[in-house]
């Protein structure tokens, strides 16, 4: 395990997500999809989060979600069974088949209103909260139908009791299936107590999956997640690093200033690693004038250097040892090649790991020409519904009875559930199977399981903080660019120009003619030609 891996497997974005497993089965079945059902696939690179213990919890998650739904078919096979002895010849089981109506009635309710579908659903937000954006009758019918359609279950069943034409099994069935439902929910509270709480989490062993097959796909993820390389494929760049923030490149010719030694002489060699070693140092006076002076994010400022190779030899088959990846930068920072491509990455970790700024600089000489290029990529929080496991952990073992409330409220969603992702998990394991993706074809990463727990936006302060970050970063990369134009003997006038404009978000043009440019909301741009002199 790396120096990276011991540190970020206790960040509060690794916690998070390893309660997320339990609370949100869709991005449980993402998870197991991209790092167990594509074993070809090399992980992306992780950044602030340590994807093993993820793997690790979302495994036992679904394992619990298997056992609770054995228990619950068996269960039910019993209530059918008994129901169709007791109904006499010829009669169906009708309290069965009246009650399975109300668990998938219920069950269709929550995902309809988007909250998943795992056993342990916790979500603050009432139903109408949940459909906000949704049509009008879909907000007004789902919040009131599910409980009307059990309180007219428990109505007719206690109605029918009286009257001597029901049966105990309508009542006594469905208050016995709330039990297998009551154990799960205790069975996470208790994982999340002991393992996934704030104190629990900073102590806690690294959480590792238990079987062979599991631990070798977690031996390989250890190799990948902090590489100085990641493999890639060309329709799919930058998996890992979030959405893109403003990206910008430009390219400039080089010319020799009058006063930097007479024409034709020798000049010494400029090359893209002339500009990183330039750059370098300005970012790391950065990061030390941040820690001296405040406790702005920035002192822990994160510089690296990183490769992207095509994908190429099977996953067994890459070479991820130091002296392989020092071979990679080495060659290919001054190359400017398309398929392997060289990047310094400058990586801020911001709002506890939240909110992660990475800024990939790439710079290529070729042809007397320097090209700069940009990128800036921002992975947003971590959904608030993960969040739930403080709530869950700082609940005492003696909150029994209160949770088996919570239980029966919930019972027939989470029972159906529960039923829904072991079928899910069957397919998976069968699809797994049928594909063999050990011997699949070489792919890059499809997806990051910090990307998939991702927020679609940010708050006005995360945002402010993004564009500083971002701006200062870039500040510092185009003062190394400008020195080292300089003490190359290289013209720096319209590189700083270039610099102005893009800083305050215009427009540069070196030359242009019969046209026109609009910048801006709501910018309008004409162009009107007239025949002849004036």
């Amino acid at each position: 395990m790396s120096a990276n891996a011991r540190h970020d497997s206790r960040t509060e974005a690794t916690r998070l997500l390893c309660a997320g497993t339990y609370l949100d089965i869709e991005f449980r079945r993402r998870v197991i999809e991209e790092l167990v059902e594509h074993e070809e696939r090399p992980i992306a690179p992780s950044l602030g989060v340590d994807v093993v213990p993820v793997l690790t919890h979302a495994l036992r998650a679904r394992k619990q979600d298997a056992q609770t739904a054995l228990l619950l078919l068996a269960l039910w096979a019993a209530f059918i069974g008994v129901d169709f002895a007791t109904s006499g010849d010829g009669v169906p089981p009708v309290w069965a088949a009246l009650y399975a109506g109300v668990c998938f009635i219920q069950w269709s309710a929550h995902a309809a209103a988007g909250r998943g579908s795992a056993v342990y659903v916790v979500d603050k937000r009432t139903l109408r909260e949940a459909l906000k954006g949704h049509p009008a009758p879909l907000r007004v019918l789902v919040p009131v139908i599910p409980p009307l359609v059990v309180l007219a279950y428990w109505l007719f069943a206690v109605s029918s009791l009286v009257e001597g034409a029901g049966n105990w099994l309508a009542l006594i069935f469905p208050l016995v299936l709330v039990l297998p439902v009551w154990m799960h929910r205790s069975r996470v509270a208790a994982v999340m107590r002991a393992e996934l709480g704030r104190r629990a989490f900073a102590h806690a062993p690294r959480a590792v999956p238990e079987t062979r097959h599991h631990l070798r796909i977690a031996q390989a993820i250890d190799r990948e997640q902090y590489a100085g390389l990641t493999i890639y494929d060309p329709t799919r760049p930058f998996i890992g690093m979030g959405r893109p923030y403003e990206p910008w490149s430009f390219a400039l010719e080089l010319k020799r200033r009058k006063d930097a030694g007479p024409a034709g002489g020798p000049a010494a060699p400029f090359t893209g690693r002339t500009v990183v070693e330039l750059v370098r140092p300005r970012l790391e006076a950065l990061r030390k004038g941040a820690a001296e002076t405040s406790r702005d994010r920035l002192k822990d400022l994160e510089i690296e250097e990183f490769v992207y190779l095509p994908v190429g030899p099977p996953r067994p088959r890459l070479d991820y040892a130091d002296a392989t990846v020092l071979r990679h930068l080495a060659e290919s920072v001054d190359e400017g090649g398309e398929a392997r491509r060289y990047f310094l990455r400058v990586r801020v970790g911001a709002w506890d790991e939240q909110v992660v700024v990475s800024v990939l600089v790439r710079v290529h000489t070729q042809g007397g020409m320097l090209v700069l290029e940009v990128v800036p990529h921002v992975l947003t929080p971590i959904k608030p519904e993960f969040r739930a496991v403080d709530v869950i952990a700082s609940r005492g073992e003696d909150d029994v009875l209160r949770d088996g409330v919570r239980a029966l409220l919930s019972g027939p969603a989470a029972g159906f559930a529960a039923a829904v992702s072991t079928v899910r998990s069957a397919v998976s394991g069968f699809r797994t199977w049928l594909a063999d993706p050990q011997r699949a074809v070489p792919d890059g990463p499809a997806g990051s399981v910090r990307e998939m727990a991702g927020t679609p936006g940010v708050s006005l302060f995360q945002e402010m903080d993004i564009s500083r970050y971002v701006k200062t970063v870039q500040d510092r990369i185009a003062s190394g660019v400008r020195d080292a134009l300089r003490s190359q003997g290289f013209e720096t006038d319209q590189f700083e120009q270039q610099i102005v404009q893009i800083s305050e978000g215009g427009v540069f043009i070196g030359s242009m003619s019969g046209g026109a440019v609009a910048a801006g909301a709501g910018a309008q741009a004409k162009n009107t030609a007239k025949s002849g002199a004036s």
